[in-house]
């Protein structure tokens, strides 16, 4: 009997050791994320401006109205649509070319591999502004080194960031050399946990590179896919920095997404109600997207 309680004793005592290391996590947590979320999903139902900034006597609960104006708005089915296609089609490309990436750095091929690496990774953790100012030069119409390429196939010079039609592609293109870096070490780390052995067993039963890759590499790499194609859409759907460094949302609003969208609203125009009830509609299609990726590799697992 005594020997238990002893036991119980440490428990609890364990116990309260933990919960006293993770206080100032879970209390930074608490300030820095739950109040704010809670004080902006309020926010969002009122029509919180400058002026109640200066005094909250101001402020006035107005219901659904910012949702109701919200969904009226033009401009904001436009950023959702420019911010759809970023996602649809960045999203992919850069998962495909970080595998591919990370298929021929994992090789025997390779030589000098950490050098590779190092380089593809640089991106990843140079500034986002400093990045989208180079692309701006290399996208330059008259002087970019893009243009001068293309000279040399006989194509006339292309207005890459001040067409609507290539606006929005040569941000992905730039987004993707951007990040892919960072998906490439994942799947790279994901490839190294493949055993070794599956893919001896099956140069023995005669198997070539294509179906090694179809019938091991891919359903071995399924739940890093996941993680990365998660992450990869939840970081598309936050674009911001580069169409406003880039583009400021031109031309003719063809890449202005939804957070630079709240951005104005909530920071130019001091729509603060309405910012955040942008927010919200953006929290739940990114959580909506995550619960299909996770019910889509569950009933394919």
């Amino acid at each position: 009997m005594k020997n238990a309680e002893s036991k119980l004793d440490k428990y609890k005592t364990g116990v309260s050791a933990a919960y006293l290391f993770l206080a100032p996590a879970l209390v930074s947590i608490l300030v820095f994320f739950f109040i704010p979320v809670i004080s902006a999903f309020i926010i969002s139902f009122t029509d919180f401006d400058i002026y109640s900034l200066g005094s909250y006597s101001n402020l006035r609960f107005i219901g659904l109205k910012n949702y109701i104006d919200l969904f009226n708005n033009p401009l904001f089915w436009t950023s959702l649509k420019n911010t759809f296609y970023f996602v649809l089609v960045a999203s992919p490309l850069s998962i495909f070319v970080s595998l591919g990436a990370a298929l021929l750095l994992n090789s025997k091929l390779v030589r000098f591999k950490a050098i590779f690496r190092l380089a593809y990774f640089i991106p990843v953790v140079t500034t986002l502004v400093a990045v989208a100012i180079i692309w701006r030069f290399i996208y330059h119409p008259r002087f970019g080194i893009l243009n001068y390429l293309l000279s040399f196939a006989g194509i006339n010079p292309i207005d890459w960031l001040g067409d609507p039609f290539w606006a929005m592609p040569s941000i992905i293109l730039m987004s993707i050399w951007k990040n892919f870096g960072y998906n490439m070490i994942i799947f790279i780390a994901g490839l190294q946990n493949i055993p070794e052995h599956l893919y001896e067993a099956a140069v023995l039963e005669g198997a070539n590179g294509w179906q090694q890759f179809k019938k091991i590499t891919l359903p071995m790499l399924a739940p890093t896919t996941v993680f990365i194609s998660i992450i990869t859409m939840i970081g598309n759907f936050q674009l911001f920095a580069e169409p406003y460094v880039m583009t400021q949302g031109g031309p003719l609003n063809k890449t202005l997404s939804v957070v630079q969208y709240m951005y104005q609203e909530g920071f130019r125009w001091w729509n603060m109600g309405y910012s955040a009830s942008i927010a919200f509609v953006l929290f739940i299609i990114i959580f909506a997207g995550t619960m299909l990726q996770l019910k889509i590799q569950k009933h394919s697992a």
